[in-house]
């Protein structure tokens, strides 16, 4: 197959969209965006560095974790993780944003583009409380673009049929970081009993 080289080899394939198409992508919130981040318990954000890396974080929550602080303008808390904060430096380093949101057994999604900044005023992040947890950031989002993406990857993919779920799996990180600080299985199960901690008795801390 021949490498695409210009927009015009990739329209030669895939057709222009329709003007009705282009017309559902705002330039801010509508009601009905503002009613599925409100039901929202997770969200798939990409950010970019300044060499033009591209970093994606899953941010997972109660529903409704992305606020809505007016059309223009969402508010994401940032909670307890691997500590590696990719995304965080990325948009100190651009202040470039991308987010898809999704609603358990929804097929749409909402896209989001924009820019941000990061704040760690006590109040808001107090605001963005969860189990009594302050946030430890705040990400300021000003929307630049949002529409719905239809539901057919999420129909073709079966996501939210349970019938075509496969058995559930788990990663070892043990398996992946001992052998990399030259060590073995003792320490790789100890990691993994860590990070089993870390989804359950200490899912929340923010330490």
């Amino acid at each position: 197959m021949a490498r695409l080289n210009s927009t015009a080899d990739l329209r030669r394939i895939i057709a222009e969209p329709r003007p009705a198409t282009r017309s559902k992508i705002l330039d801010k919130l509508d009601e009905q965006s503002i009613d599925f981040l409100k039901r929202c318990p997770f969200a798939l954000v990409s950010t970019t560095a300044a060499d033009g890396t591209i970093e994606v974080s899953p941010k997972g929550d109660e529903p409704g974790f992305i606020r809505v602080e007016d059309p223009r303008t969402l508010l994401i808390p940032e909670r307890v993780g691997n500590n590696l904060a990719f995304g965080l430096s990325n948009i100190l380093a651009t202040g470039k944003i991308g987010l898809i949101a999704l609603v358990p057994a929804t097929g749409e999604t909402l896209r989001l583009s924009g820019t941000a900044e990061i704040y760690d005023d006590a109040d808001l992040v107090a605001s963005l409380s969860s189990l009594g947890k302050p946030a430890l950031l705040a990400t300021r989002v000003r929307i630049q673009h949002c529409y719905f993406h239809c539901a057919r990857s999420i129909v073709r993919a079966k996501l939210w049929d349970p019938k075509a779920w496969p058995a559930p799996g788990r990663i070892s990180f043990g398996k992946i970081i001992a052998p990399r600080i030259g060590e073995g299985a003792e320490v790789a199960a100890q990691i993994d009993a860590n990070v089993e901690s870390a989804y359950t008795t200490r899912l929340w801390q923010n330490s």
